[in-house]
């Protein structure tokens, strides 16, 4: 059957252990018809990251996106914690991540040659976000992408900057390649 959802799920890569599911569920009709056409890029979400036992711990929504997308980042209990908006002109992609208050914490910066992504300023890098190859048959028979995300050890647990970078890495697929 088609889906028109995006839905995704974080593994730890050392156990296999489920971490976070990350899905789309208020899709509204219109929504999931445009996107089996062109205008997918366009349409707008709203992605609830959770924990395996439901409860949501982040939550991404981005309205009608005409030419650039800005995305909004909240809390579990609906709290701005962010935004990202996309860079005009930025060959393989880039976008500025920003706190609440509108200052610019860092930028995803992409090679337009692959599947290649980080997150820095001024040099330093806060994180690393890479596609790992799934195999012959999955690549060209699914729409289904393993993603590794490495996130720099200098980047504190409970930094606010660790959420909005798992945000960033969910809209990759859906801001920067569809």
């Amino acid at each position: 059957m088609f889906k028109a959802a995006n839905n995704f799920d974080m593994y730890d890569p050392q156990s296999g252990r489920l971490v976070l599911e990350c899905r789309e569920e208020k899709l509204g009709g219109f929504t999931k018809l445009l996107r089996f056409t062109d205008y997918k890029r366009m349409t707008p979400f709203h992605i609830e990251i959770r924990e395996p036992g439901g409860e949501t711990l982040i939550e991404i929504k981005r309205g009608v996106s005409f030419l650039l997308s800005e995305v909004e980042v909240f809390d579990g209990e609906g709290n701005l914690l962010g935004s990202f908006k996309q860079k005009f002109f930025s060959i393989g992609g880039k976008f500025d991540v920003y706190s609440a208050e509108g200052e610019v914490l860092c930028s995803l910066k992409g090679k337009w040659t692959g599947w290649d992504f980080s997150f820095g300023i001024d040099g330093m890098e806060f994180a690393h976000v890479s596609k790992q190859w799934s195999g012959f048959g999955k690549e060209l028979f699914t729409s289904a992408d393993n993603y590794m995300l490495q996130v720099a050890p200098s980047l504190e647990p409970d930094h606010p900057l660790r959420k909005l970078i798992i945000a960033a890495v969910m809209c990759i697929d859906m801001v920067l390649k569809e």
